[in-house]
């Protein structure tokens, strides 16, 4: 059975360049380790994707290849420039003096990535008070190897608001917790993020995706629990001072 477009599914993932077999991206952590690209604050789970759409996108030689899979196959997808990062652009290659770097220009090296201009690129070369800039994609160029594993398909609308708050939210899955009943979800606020910068868009683009994917749900409200710490310190404190009593 293969994936109809919109279809929303899960895979692991593991992505190297072809030609010289590094690895740059996973969804396991294990292979994050073993490979050295392990980052402390990254979420490793099972990557959402909605095949054909752009609200969980992959490269489009992917995509393509999962949309012909079923849940449980295991393969290796091939992802050439021209349906993955593009082909390389010299026009995207240029020379600035450094001193456009500002302060910045005595701690950077070659294969840094940097925002100048309000452009992020590659620095490929530094002398003669000049930097080279590659604004290319890293991997512009570069045939992509996937070896992907799917793991399931989210069909019904409980593993659908699941599977979107599991990638919305950076907490672990298991501080996870909505109520869907009949067209309507409440879905609880982590209390970890009650106060994160960007909650306020968290919540916007889950409204978004539930109604998109649940379009059968009328209503989304988001539950906000604060606890008084200051309360309970104080009965902790009371009940460290209470004598326990001693049987008779």
């Amino acid at each position: 059975m293969t994936f109809n477009k919109g279809s929303l599914i899960l895979v692991d993932y593991t992505a190297k360049v072809k030609d010289s077999d590094e690895v740059f991206d996973t969804t396991i952590e294990e292979d994050a380790k073993k490979y050295s690209i392990h980052e402390q604050n990254v979420k490793y789970h099972p990557k959402l994707v909605s095949i054909g759409e752009v609200s969980y996108p992959v490269l489009k030689g992917l995509d393509e290849a999962l949309a012909k899979t079923s849940v449980g196959d295991k393969l290796t997808v091939e992802v050439t420039p021209d349906k993955g990062f593009g082909e390389r652009d010299s026009k995207k290659v240029r020379m600035i003096p450094i001193r456009k770097l500002g302060e910045d220009a005595e701690k950077v090296s070659v294969g840094d990535t940097i925002e100048v201009d309000n452009k992020r690129g590659i620095i490929r070369f530094i002398g003669s008070g000049r930097v080279q800039m590659d604004y290319n994609h890293r991997y512009a160029g570069k045939t992509i190897l996937y070896d992907v594993n799917v793991i399931k398909s989210l069909d019904s609308s409980s593993d659908k608001i699941d599977g979107i708050l599991k990638n919305r939210f950076p907490v672990e899955d298991s501080k996870i917790s909505f109520d869907l009943k009949d067209k309507e979800v409440n879905i609880v606020i982590p209390e970890e993020i009650l106060r994160a910068d960007g909650l306020q868009i968290m919540k916007h683009f889950i409204q978004l995706d539930i109604f998109k994917f649940v379009p059968t749900l009328e209503k989304a409200s988001f539950v906000e629990t604060h606890t008084n710490k200051q309360t309970q310190e104080n009965k902790s404190e009371i009940k460290e001072k209470v004598p326990e009593q001693k049987a008779a």
